[in-house]
């Protein structure tokens, strides 16, 4: 009887020390993570690289705000919440002229409902509809409305067919809305409505790619004869149809907020108080389409600044979303204070997806998603920050082009490794080079911009 009284005693004592070094675990495990910061958990993705500039790519996806984290894991993504904006890392170098901005210096950010996404409900032909949600629908028999080859604005990376893409199965989807029948391009009555309009293109580029099929579009509707074009550089571009003296210009801003890269501080750094400086260039426009997101997510050698610089105050590190959130308001009070809403249609044109990683790779792809369920891992709350930014901007004609949706069903439509003649090199010689080569980003021309420009068309005329 003592015997087996002595073993319980000490199969209990194991117990009781097991449970309490399981608690010491727990707490060491707590106080380690307390550092991880939100860049330290977005993979970077290696994209092509543009000629003086980085790829317009994105990194993987972040965790999902409208999903709460499960408990056991809430110790560690407590400190990654994409909602807390005013937790800033103040870790900076030592630099000349370089200063902290005070945690007491907080940006009053509204708490975003991610549940509740923008509806953009429009009145084509007398029905109701949102025509950014709906399907893709294939038609063998579509043909681009123009020939990439004779069309002398398309880059190299996007001119697919030219580069020697093997299918062209890609051309020959129609987006369809669920409720409404979206008016097809007319190149002539656009230039027709648009008679001595001015129309300006400003963003990144993908607004880049934007400009380049709208451009080849207008250009296919007329005789060429009739088109002035100067498109040699990349940071402007314009397209003026002398008939209707009308002009179609693209801006480089990838920020839109300034980017300083001769700061006196001898560092590349993004001003998110001031507007980008070509920003006068800018004025006097008749339509106005922006955008801004996948350079704000670049990471490591593809990040283009050094420093934020805020209120005169140099930082190294602060969270993307609230940097994101202060540069697309300091546009918002831009638009308020210099574009006459009675004058000027304001667009923002919304994120566009990228298929850079997964399943969904864009590499060899030549269907699209018929997912309706998938969602692109771009990060969450950039979207629904410029959403809600938007949505108050209704006093300023701002509408939102929202084509983020209908593009990441679209990983058959990058250019993917046909983004330069030389493809055959990089599937054969450098295979393992391929995740760095796949252009999944922008997009090939004729290709799914061609429906933006047609949604920009119906937005404008038959709303």
């Amino acid at each position: 009887m003592q015997l087996s009284f002595t073993i319980k005693d000490k199969w209990k004592l194991c117990t009781i020390a097991t449970i309490f070094c399981c608690l010491i675990l727990i707490i060491f495990l707590n106080q380690s993570n307390k550092n991880v910061s939100f860049s330290n958990n977005m993979l970077p993705l290696a994209p092509l690289l543009e000629s003086q500039a980085p790829l317009s790519s994105i990194v993987a996806q972040l965790p999902r705000p409208s999903c709460p984290p499960p408990s056991a894991t809430s110790v560690i993504t407590k400190n990654l919440d994409p909602f807390n904006f005013t937790s800033i890392s103040t870790t900076v170098e030592q630099q000349p002229n370089t200063t902290l901005l005070s945690q007491r210096d907080k940006l009053n950010v509204s708490v975003y409902n991610l549940k509740k996404p923008i509806i953009m409900k429009t009145n084509i032909a007398g029905q109701e509809c949102d025509m950014f949600d709906g399907r893709w629908v294939y038609k063998p028999k579509e043909k681009p409305k123009y020939n990439s080859i004779k069309c002398p604005f398309i880059e190299e990376k996007m001119n697919c067919r030219k580069n020697g893409r093997p299918d062209f199965e890609y051309e020959k989807w129609r987006w369809e809305a669920r409720d409404c029948k979206i008016p097809l391009f007319d190149g002539r009555d656009m230039l027709e409505r648009l008679r001595n309009k001015r129309v300006i293109i400003v963003g990144d580029s993908l607004n880049r790619n934007m400009w380049e099929s709208l451009s080849c579009l207008l250009y296919s509707s007329i005789h060429r004869s009739r088109v002035e074009v100067r498109a040699k550089f990349r940071d402007y571009k314009v397209l003026k149809a002398k008939d209707y003296n009308t002009t179609v210009e693209f801006h480089w801003s990838p920020f839109l907020v300034d980017f300083d890269t001769n700061h006196k501080s001898g560092k590349k750094v993004l001003v998110l108080d001031k507007l980008s400086s070509n920003s006068k260039l800018w004025q006097g426009a008749d339509v106005m389409v922006f955008n801004s997101g996948h350079w704000w997510t670049h990471r490591g050698k593809f990040k283009a600044w050094d420093f934020f610089q805020y209120k005169g105050q140099l930082l190294e590190k602060m969270k993307i979303q609230l940097a994101y959130d202060r540069g697309m308001r300091t546009w918002e009070k831009w638009i308020k204070d210099n574009v006459d809403p009675k004058k000027t249609i304001v667009f923002f044109r919304s994120i566009s997806a990228n298929h850079n990683v997964g399943k969904r790779w864009c590499y060899n792809s030549t269907q699209p998603i018929m997912d309706d369920s998938y969602q692109n891992p771009f990060p969450k709350l950039m979207v629904y920050i410029i959403e809600r930014l938007i949505e108050g901007m209704s006093k300023s004609n701002v509408k939102y082009l929202n084509i983020t949706k209908l593009s990441q069903y679209r990983n058959d439509a990058h250019p993917s490794v046909y983004g330069n003649g030389k493809w055959k090199i990089y599937t054969t010689k450098y295979k393992r080079f391929l995740p760095s080569n796949a252009d999944c980003s922008h997009w090939c021309l004729p290709g799914l911009p061609d429906t933006w420009n047609r949604l920009l068309y119906a937005s404008l005329f038959y709303i």
